[in-house]
C-alpha cells in the first residue's frame, strides 16, 4: 500500500530563505557577528558561515528559527531607515535616542556688568522678570516595571512540555518499544535536573537531552532485559509497519544517523557531532541507510537521490504509533529525580557513617605493640618411650588396697588383732 505525500504552499512560504547573499549582508547591516547569530539560533559559527556560503541550508527547526531570525533583521532597518552599510544601523538607534535638553543661561543678577548706554534700575530677586527664563520642572521617572524571572523549575516544566512528547515519539522510533521510549526519555530529563545549570547555559538544550536519551534508548545492555526482548505490536498502517520494520533493520548508527538527519532536520555537521562521528563518515552512513531503506520501503525506491530526505520526513511526521507515547508530568519526573537524588544521598551518609563506625572501632581494639605469633606444634622423634611401673594386675590391686586400709607404723601392725 502506498501513500502520497503532500506539501502546502504555505510551509514553503513559511520556510522560505533569502539567498545567501542576502543572509550575510542582513547580518552584516545589523552589525551581529557569526557567534551573536549561532547562539540566537542554536547551532555553531561553522554552521552560520556554511548557510552564509550556501554550500549547506538549514533543516527543520533550525530553518524556522533562522528564517525568523532573518525576518527580524530585515524588519528593523524600517524603524531607523533603509538598510545600508554596517554602520548605519548604529546611526539610525542613535537618531531614534531623544536629544539632550538645550543648556539654560545663567540668570543675570543686579551686581553682574552693564553695558556703556544708559543704565536702567535694576529690579530686585523679588520681582519676577519677563526676561528670566524658569526651569522646566522635571517629574521623577517612574521604574521600570519588573518582569518576573521564571525559577529553575519553571524553566525546566517549559523545556519539558517542548521537547519531551517530540523526544519520545524519536525514542520510539529509533527502538520500537514503548517502556523503553519513555524510560528513555525520563532518565534523559532527570539527568537534565539533576545538571540544571549546565543545560541551562547549554545553546540547545533539547539537544542535550536528545543525545542522553538516544544513547540510553540504542543501549546494548536493554537486550539481557525480559521486559525489553520483545517489540511492541506493529502499526495499524501497512505503510507503517514497513517503514518501521525497515528502520528497525538497520544498524543503531545508522539508525540515529537516518533519524537525525531526515527525521529531526539536522545537518550533515550537526548531525555528525551529535553522533560523535567525522563528517564523512555520518555521510557514509546516510548513504548506506537510504540504500537500504529503499530496497524495503516501495515509496522510496521510486524516487531520486536528492528528494529522499524530504519524503522520510514526511513519512516520520505521518507514522502513527499503535501504542500512547504520552510522557508523564514534567513535576512527576521532576519529583522522581528530586526522590532518586535523596535516597542516594542518604545511602551515601549512610555507608560513610559505618566506615567511620569500623575505623573507630578497628582503631580501639587495635593491639598498640608488636605481639610475634605463636610457633605451631610440631611432632618429635627419636624420643624414648616413658619407663615406669606397669599397670597392677587383679591381685595387685588387692594388695594395694590392703596396705592402704592397715597401719602404715607402729607396734600396732605386729600385735595380734582380735577378730
Amino acid at each position: 500500500m502506498t501513500r502520497s505525500v503532500e506539501t502546502t504552499s504555505s510551509e514553503d512560504s513559511e520556510l522560505s530563505l533569502p539567498a545567501p547573499k542576502e543572509r550575510r549582508r542582513l547580518r552584516e547591516a545589523a552589525e551581529l557577528t557569526h557567534d551573536e547569530v549561532a547562539a540566537a539560533v542554536g547551532v555553531t559559527a561553522a554552521t552560520v558561515r556554511s548557510w552564509e556560503s550556501g554550500r549547506t541550508d538549514p533543516r527543520g527547526r533550525k530553518r524556522e528559527l533562522y528564517t525568523q531570525f532573518l525576518a527580524r533583521l530585515s524588519a528593523r532597518p524600517q524603524d531607523g531607515g533603509p538598510a545600508g552599510a554596517p554602520g548605519e544601523a548604529k546611526t539610525a538607534r542613535a537618531a531614534e535616542e531623544p536629544a539632550a535638553d538645550p543648556p539654560v543661561p545663567d540668570r543675570p543678577t543686579p551686581d553682574g556688568p552693564t553695558s556703556d548706554g544708559p543704565t536702567s534700575d535694576a529690579p530686585t530677586s523679588d520681582a519676577p522678570t519677563s526676561d528670566a527664563r524658569t526651569e522646566p520642572e522635571r517629574l521623577p521617572a517612574e521604574p521600570p516595571a519588573r518582569v518576573p524571572v521564571p525559577g529553575p523549575a519553571e524553566a525546566f516544566d517549559g523545556l519539558y512540555a517542548l521537547a519531551a512528547r517530540d523526544l519520545t515519539r524519536q525514542a520510539y522510533l529509533l527502538t520500537g518499544r514503548r517502556a523503553l521510549a519513555l524510560e528513555a526519555v525520563e532518565k534523559a530529563f532527570v539527568q537534565a535536573w539533576d545538571r540544571w545549570p549546565e543545560v541551562a547555559t547549554d545553546p540547545d538544550p533539547v539537544g542535550w537531552v536528545r543525545a542522553i536519551a538516544y544513547e540510553y534508548a540504542l543501549s546494548p545492555w536493554h537486550r539481557f532485559r525480559r521486559a525489553h526482548r520483545h517489540l511492541d505490536k506493529p502499526p495499524a498502517e501497512p505503510a507503517d509497519r514497513i517503514l518501521l520494520d525497515a528502520l528497525l533493520s538497520l544498524s543503531p548508527a545508522n539508525r540515529r544517523t537516518v533519524l537525525l538527519y531526515d527525521g529531526v532536520g539536522l545537518d550533515l555537521p550537526d548531525t555528525a557531532a551529535e553522533t560523535e562521528a567525522t563528517t564523512p563518515t555520518a555521510g557514509h552512513r546516510l548513504v548506506h541507510a537510504h540504500a537500504d531503506l529503499a530496497d524495503r520501503i516501495p515509496e522510496l525506491a521510486d524516487v531520486p537521490l536528492e528528494k529522499q530526505s524530504a519524503l522520510l520526513r514526511d513519512l516520520f511526521t505521518a507514522l502513527r504509533p499503535p501504542v500512547d507515547l504520552e510522557p508523564r508530568p514534567a513535576a512527576v519526573v521532576r519529583g522522581g529525580g528530586e526522590r532518586r537524588t535523596r535516597l542516594w544521598t542518604r545511602a551515601t551518609l549512610s555507608l560513610t557513617a559505618m566506615i567511620a563506625v569500623s575505623t573507630s572501632y578497628t582503631l580501639m581494639t587495635a593491639p598498640t605493640r608488636y605481639e610475634p605469633p605463636l610457633a605451631p606444634g610440631e611432632s618429635v622423634s627419636g624420643v624414648p618411650p616413658l619407663a615406669g611401673p606397669q599397670q597392677l594386675t587383679e591381685r595387685g590391686k588387692q594388695l594395694h588396697d590392703k596396705l592402704r586400709a592397715d597401719p602404715q607404723a607402729g607396734p600396732a601392725r605386729i600385735a595380734p588383732r582380735i577378730e
